[in-house]
């Protein structure tokens, strides 16, 4: 395998921020579409490698029709749902049903690093294209396969989305109001957290690929990677055979950890350790509030169910009551933990936010600007390039044929006649 990599000058770089990041040079092929693929490819693409989307010519990634729609000119529209996850990426179709689509994906594959695709397991084998294939042209290369329930087990070709993974993993159980039914974690979860795990597979690999010549599959499931974010659940279960339940905004231990509410909305508390409950008396109650209770004192006894409920609690909703989400925030300052429960609209407009570069505004011509997270990788000599567009359907098939493959025109120009591209 090379190090070839598309043209300066014919890449997406034109769009890119200026400087080469940490991934630079390393070639990423992305057969993956909504979130769970998407994402990771995305990460990859910011930490600076070349990312090829590959899509169907006629069937492209269908969250391209996913809202907020962006009008432009004319009749014009693009999806910012898609822009936010496939920003950095060259657009390339390719049918891979077609016997030329899938001699140019293994000529590809042979200038390649990494492959990342979520089909279900054994769809990229009936296509002819899957791991084992794909290694004897390659054997440097890193194949990361995103899927519900990963390559093998007796869930492994059940068809899975986000809500598949949070029903298996055990997070829907344990999520919802205390003593009630359980509630979806309300984003795509299962989703983040697999792209998140296929990222960190691809950086292993990729290292271990460097070192030794030797590429490897990189195997991850929804449902693992949802199991992985129920914090105490397991261990619990196994040591005290306690089945974890919905506890609302409650912490399975600690208190008070939780929400509560004041004059103007709701913050998070989690004054639980001596030193703060002592620091919360001062601050947000009267002189006596600590005075006045010393068996309060002990972390123990305000974790106790009739403690909490009878007298902490009420005594911490008297504190907030009166007081904005504001006001409370300063009072809290940098001595307790407490922060202000924002929607959306206040997280955009956060300055904290904004010091960290996390809403970006990126210019799509002819549809204007489009705002959106940003990278939480902060790397101070090759920072992630974050304004990056989105490609339109297929925007850089040429470019990369002919600058990665050396095809000519001609050779192009049959391809797309054929259906292939």
């Amino acid at each position: 395998m090379t190090n070839a990599s598309v043209a300066p000058g014919s890449t997406s770089r034109k769009t890119h921020d200026a400087e080469p990041g940490a991934l630079d040079g390393v070639v990423v092929i992305d057969i993956t579409r909504v979130v769970a693929g998407p994402y990771c490819s995305m990460i990859l693409a910011d930490l600076g490698a070349t990312v090829i989307k590959v899509e169907h010519p006629d069937e492209p990634d269908y969250t391209r029709t996913f809202p907020p729609m962006l009008q432009g000119d004319g009749a014009r529209s693009m999806s910012g749902f898609f822009a936010q996850y496939n920003r950095n990426k060259l657009g390339v179709t390719i049918n891979l049903r077609h016997d030329d689509g899938k001699a140019l994906l293994r000529r590809l594959v042979e200038s390649a690093h990494v492959l990342v695709e979520n089909f279900r397991p054994g769809t990229m084998d009936k296509l002819g294209v899957g791991y084992e294939t794909l290694r004897q042209i390659n054997p440097q290369l890193v194949y990361a396969a995103l899927s519900g329930f990963g390559q093998h087990g007796p869930y492994r070709t059940k068809p899975a989305y986000d809500n598949s993974a949070q029903a298996t993993g055990g997070l829907w159980s344990m999520n919802g109001p205390l003593g009630g039914p359980p509630v979806r974690v309300g984003t795509i979860i299962g989703d983040l957290a697999a792209s998140l795990y296929g990222v960190v597979g691809v950086l292993a690999a990729l290292r271990h690929a460097e070192r030794t010549g030797e590429g490897q599959l990189v195997d991850i499931s929804q449902q693992d990677s949802v199991l992985t974010l129920t914090e105490n659940a397991v261990v619990n279960y196994s040591a005290t055979g306690e089945v974890a339940m919905p506890l609302g905004n409650q912490h399975p231990f600690v208190r008070p950890y939780e929400l509560f509410p004041c004059a103007d909305g709701f913050v998070f508390f989690g004054g639980y350790t001596d030193k703060f409950w002592k620091l919360s008396c001062e601050i947000f109650g009267a002189p006596s509030d600590f005075a006045d209770n010393p068996d309060l004192h002990s972390m123990a006894v305000r974790f106790s169910d009739e403690a909490y409920r009878d007298r902490v609690r009420p005594l911490i909703e008297g504190w907030f009551r009166s007081r904005t989400k504001a006001e409370l925030e300063n009072l809290a300052g940098d001595h307790v933990p407490l922060s202000a429960v924002k929607n959306i609209s206040e997280v955009v407009a956060d300055p904290q936010i904004a010091a960290r570069d996390m809403v970006i505004e990126t210019e799509y011509e002819g549809f204007g600007s489009l705002q959106t997270f940003g990278s939480p990788i902060k790397l101070t000599r090759t920072p992630p390039r974050v304004r990056g567009l989105a490609p339109h359907t297929g925007a850089h098939t040429e470019t990369v044929l002919r600058d990665l493959l050396g095809l000519t025109q001609d050779e192009i120009a049959d391809l797309r006649r054929g259906g292939t591209i």
